[in-house]
């Protein structure tokens, strides 16, 4: 089946880097993917569709901030998982485009996790003070 994510539209259309060009980066690519797959996939399993896509933003809140696997191993696991998958990509496809791309793509992580986090910390704050209260 072929991919049609557009990182590996860009990678396939650039120049190889034969630095990157070995089995031993390839397969260090693939357990990434592994790790990232394993991060992202539990991570939606665990907030669930809403969780995931809706959540915060809506007022769909869960009854308590997510602590469990695998939160409890980092914070903001999707994200970071994601960003792995990116870079496995690019070992795997021996692509200093892809090693690029992945550098943007965990920088605009880093900016949305800026403002993302303090807001999740703060709806669940009030949400503790309300519960609390009652």
């Amino acid at each position: 089946m072929p991919s049609v994510l557009p990182i590996t539209v860009a990678m396939k259309g650039q120049p190889r880097w034969e630095a990157l060009d070995n089995a031993l980066v390839y397969y260090a690519g693939a357990a990434l993917m592994a790790i990232g797959s394993l991060f992202v996939i539990s991570s939606f399993l665990t907030l669930g569709f809403s969780g995931t896509f809706l959540g915060d933003y809506f007022g769909i809140l869960m009854d308590q901030k997510v602590t469990g696997f695998p939160f409890n191993v980092m914070d903001n696991p999707m994200y970071w998982g994601s960003t792995a998958n990116y870079l496995s990509l690019a070992l795997m496809n021996a692509s200093p485009v892809g090693v690029v791309l992945t550098a943007v793509v965990g920088l605009s992580y880093r900016i949305a996790i800026a403002y993302e986090g303090p807001f999740t910390e703060e709806i669940y704050r009030q949400r503790s003070q309300r519960c609390k209260h009652k």
